[in-house]
């Protein structure tokens, strides 16, 4: 909670002030009106009181409760602001936080888990707030200020006070030391919850086609019946509090009327009615006492999930990207655009993990195409995740432009990249929108640039065929695209940007053979100055590339031109083979 105090602005340090001070003046004046009742009470067992002398002790009252009702609004209003602003803010922060995160952060966190921590979580902190300046704030000053106004009437009347603070404590310490452990269960169910609903609603044709309906019926069930289990129990603890509170008040009237009866009977004739009238005041202040812990109580019912939900929030914003920029930015050689070598590189997601990509030594030229083949889990697509850093290497080095990726800023290296992953990945908004994504050399992009990228990448018919053209609306993910659609109006994206390197991690599986064709030999043909990254699983893609690395559990097996590595390569020939014919191998296809 303290991290996350820290994040308060000096304005809404104000507001809170402001609140604090505006719950005292509604205090001081609430715990004012029970003096004029008691000048009411007197002046009505005086004789030849008039209604006229009533008027003015009325009038304070009712001009005492009009203020205290304004200075409760303006609590309302402070307190809704603060929380309103800071939430904003911190929801902005842990959404850049997590925006500045590597591959290997966003790991640690599931994507549920990370949307639970930007709603749920701050939906808590900001009831916490809201509710702390509106009702946790008052109940203490109330309390306190009350108990001094009582101090010095009848020590009998301030016994039973006692008595039923020290039993409120007590009863709310007991129901929150059971209650508090369940909140943390709470929210790590609420993550699993999401996590599941994500799953089948993103999985939802699979789960149709293999009649899965029942299965991912009882998963949700399960999670939900141990959520709501948890969330009956904590409910039930709380629901306790109130009819406790309901109890003990009830009990203190009781008290006070039972004492102050014995204490005015005893009394001699003339001072029983400013006793009747002490009695009065006394329960008013006692009932305040009472409320002031009461809504101390409901500190204790959110306390204990926005503590849960705090720490929750911190791991999110305490994790920093473990890629940085560097403190000395070098540039690059301007006589070197394109060229990318590898020197003995060697990548493990963990110090102590088995090395994914292993003692890895290539160098593409500006304007080759490299390719790189292999079994799934050999570690293709790795190895390109770590020309923009995606990742970090564990051991050697990357040279881009003959400068290692590390001493780069981030944003000028990853201008220099142009990278389509195998799942295309659409933005909503239309098709302008994830043409002219993000920031690059050519921002912002013309129509006539979007329109010679999109023919480029096969993509202008389809876009020409839509009445809106460059305006048609693209849905979240793209899913009003066809698969293959989808990944011409990526690769579209990543040429718009005329970068030096192009990386196509797999991006041609989506297209059927000859659109890829087709495709290869337009890039062949207009971007001869780009240098040219190419994951692929199928042999046909990559037959015409400068180089082809065939890769086998992270290490490089064969390195070659297709005919070289046909002739004298096994990984290479089992793959080859098993695509096409001799045939085809030999003449190309």
């Amino acid at each position: 909670m303290k991290k996350l105090a820290k994040r308060i602005s000096g304005k809404e340090w104000g507001m809170i002030l402001l609140a604090i001070l505006f719950t005292c003046f509604s205090v001081y004046l609430e715990l004012e009106v029970p003096t004029y009742i008691s000048k009411i009470t007197d002046l009505l067992g005086t004789q030849g009181t008039n209604l006229d002398e009533l008027w003015q002790p009325a009038g304070m009252m009712v001009g005492m409760s009009f203020f205290a009702f304004l200075s409760a609004v303006a609590v309302g209003f402070f307190a809704s602001r603060v929380a309103a602003s800071y939430t904003s803010r911190l929801r902005s922060d842990i959404f850049n936080r997590v925006l500045d995160y590597s591959q290997t952060e966003i790991k640690r966190f599931s994507i549920p888990s990370l949307l639970t921590r930007t709603t749920n979580d701050i939906t808590q902190v900001q009831m916490l707030i809201t509710m702390g300046l509106q009702v946790v704030t008052r109940g203490p000053i109330m309390a306190i200020w009350a108990i001094g106004k009582i101090l010095g009437h009848s020590e009998y009347w301030l016994w039973a006070v006692l008595v039923a603070v020290i039993v409120n404590v007590l009863m709310t310490t007991v129901l929150m030391t059971l209650a508090f452990p369940k909140q943390s269960l709470i929210q790590g169910l609420t993550d699993k919850l999401n996590s599941i609903t994500r799953e089948s609603l993103t999985g939802i044709r699979v789960v149709r086609a293999y009649n899965a309906e029942e299965y991912q019926n009882e998963k949700f069930a399960a999670a939900n019946d141990e959520l709501t289990r948890l969330n009956l129990f904590v409910n039930r603890l709380m629901a306790i509090l109130n009819p406790i509170m309901m109890g003990i008040s009830s009990g203190l009237s009781v008290a006070i009327y039972w004492i102050g009866a014995y204490v005015i009977n005893d009394a001699a004739p003339t001072a029983r009615l400013p006793l009747f009238s002490d009695m009065v005041v006394f329960m008013s202040y006692a009932m305040q006492v009472v409320m002031g812990f009461l809504l101390m109580g409901a500190l204790f019912i959110v306390l204990p999930r926005t503590m849960v939900s705090a720490k929750r929030i911190n791991q999110v914003l305490d994790l920093h990207s473990s890629i940085q920029n560097p403190a000395q930015v070098q540039l690059a050689d301007e006589n070197l655009k394109g060229q990318v070598e590898f020197k003995d590189v060697t990548f493990r997601y963990a110090a102590n993990s088995e090395a994914v990509i292993e003692n890895v030594s290539f160098k593409a030229e500006t304007g080759q195409t490299v390719a790189f083949i292999g079994s799934t889990g050999s570690g293709k697509s790795t190895l390109v995740n770590l020309i923009p850093r995606f990742y970090d290497v564990s051991a050697g080095e990357i040279l881009v432009d003959g400068v290692n990726v590390q001493d780069y800023a981030l944003e000028d290296l990853r201008n220099k990249v142009g990278y389509i992953p195998q799942k295309a990945v659409l933005f909503s908004g239309d098709v302008k929108d994830n043409l002219d994504f993000g920031q690059s050399q050519e921002t912002p992009l013309s129509n006539q640039a979007m329109w010679q990228a999109l023919e480029l990448a096969q993509s202008k018919n389809f876009i020409e065929d839509k009445e809106a053209g460059l305006e048609s609306e693209v849905a979240q993910g793209g899913t009003n695209f066809s698969g293959g659609q989808r990944q011409r109006l990526a690769i579209a994206r990543a040429l718009a940007r005329k970068p030096e390197i192009l990386i196509f991690d797999d991006s041609f599986s989506a297209l059927d053979y000859k659109t890829d064709r087709v495709l290869r030999q337009e890039l062949a043909e207009k971007t001869k100055s780009m240098t040219k990254l190419i994951v692929a699983q199928r042999i046909a893609t990559i037959m015409d590339a400068d180089l082809i690395l065939v890769l086998d559990q992270g290490k490089v097996v064969g390195q070659g031109t297709h005919k070289e590595l046909l002739a004298n390569n096994e990984v290479y020939q089992e793959i080859a083979y098993s695509q096409l014919s001799k045939e085809e191998l030999e003449h190309g296809k």
